[in-house]
């Protein structure tokens, strides 16, 4: 059994907690519940003939009064971004984040998530921006589920070195 650690990355409120609920437990829930510190899930999944325990670390979400704690990115086999498909400003918040990590981390698998397809008539987002992280970028919903199964598989063969 492979064991591998995700960080998920992102500003307040851009669905991360959701992602994780909505990929280890296939639920969502409009309740918003912010996230102090981290919370720590676990699935197990196969990708190709190997069996992964997906450690997936929530951390909370980076504002003007929470800091990354840098020390929750230790031992991480890659990490996930995240961001809020309608809030221009959760981008430049995952630009600095991703910065941060690559500083802490090295150079390990990272994916971009933009979150909340569904509002896709409230988009705020830009391609220029989002290119400016160089790493795959997904649209994904928690709340309807599209994408995010497929995010977190591409992470997981990122992280095992196999074509995403």
């Amino acid at each position: 059994m492979i064991q591998k650690k995700i960080c998920m990355l992102g500003g307040f409120g851009v669905g991360k907690t959701s992602l994780v609920s909505r990929f280890v437990h296939s639920i969502f829930s409009d309740t918003y519940l912010t996230t102090v510190g981290v919370k720590i899930e676990k699935k197990s999944v196969a990708i190709g003939d190997a069996q992964i325990d997906l450690m997936i670390w929530d951390i909370h979400g980076e504002d003007e009064f929470q800091k990354l704690q840098m020390s929750y990115l230790r031992g991480s086999s890659g990490y996930l971004l995240v961001a809020d498909a309608t809030r221009k400003s959760t981008l430049e918040t995952v630009l600095m984040l991703h910065a941060k990590a690559k500083w802490a981390i090295g150079d390990v698998p990272a994916m971009l998530a933009i979150n909340k397809t569904d509002l896709q008539s409230s988009w705020e987002l830009d391609q220029p921006t989002m290119d400016q992280l160089k790493c795959p970028v997904v649209k994904t919903s928690a709340k309807t589920g599209v994408h995010v199964e497929d995010t977190f598989a591409a992470l997981s063969r990122a992280m095992l070195g196999q074509p995403t």
